[in-house]
């Protein structure tokens, strides 16, 4: 099983900004994608943003294109988001996920605990 640390999480004021790492316990991200998913209240899981073993290639969902920018240490199995802009429905737990599916956010084989963020004046 592969271990996923995150960190970076915290307070920060509506159009603010916040950086999560994330380091994964396997020797580099060469054959693993990265995946940011992210929970609020009440609220389904779902993917944020997410880069693809290989070519890195990424994803962003809708809401956060343009104001989220996911990147990876390939040798160092890290990575990163790094959260620009921030608003109030940006709130959740994010959790971190090693994948090796065909698509960067499917074939999770480990998960983080997860990190808060509160976006709030």
């Amino acid at each position: 099983q592969v271990h996923v640390v995150e960190s970076g999480g915290g307070l920060v004021q509506p159009g603010g900004s916040l950086r999560l790492s994330c380091a994964a316990s396997v020797s580099s991200l060469e054959l693993y994608g990265i995946a940011w998913f992210r929970q609020a209240p009440g609220k389904e899981r779902e993917a944020v943003s997410c880069i693809r073993s290989g070519d890195g290639y990424t994803y962003y969902t809708n809401s956060v294109r343009g104001r989220f920018t996911i990147s990876r240490d390939v040798a160092k199995a890290a990575a990163f988001l790094q959260m620009n802009s921030l608003k109030p429905e940006d709130t959740a737990v994010y959790y971190c996920a090693v994948t090796r599916g065909p698509t960067c956010s499917s074939g999770v084989i480990g998960w983080g605990n997860g990190t808060l963020v509160t976006v709030s004046s």
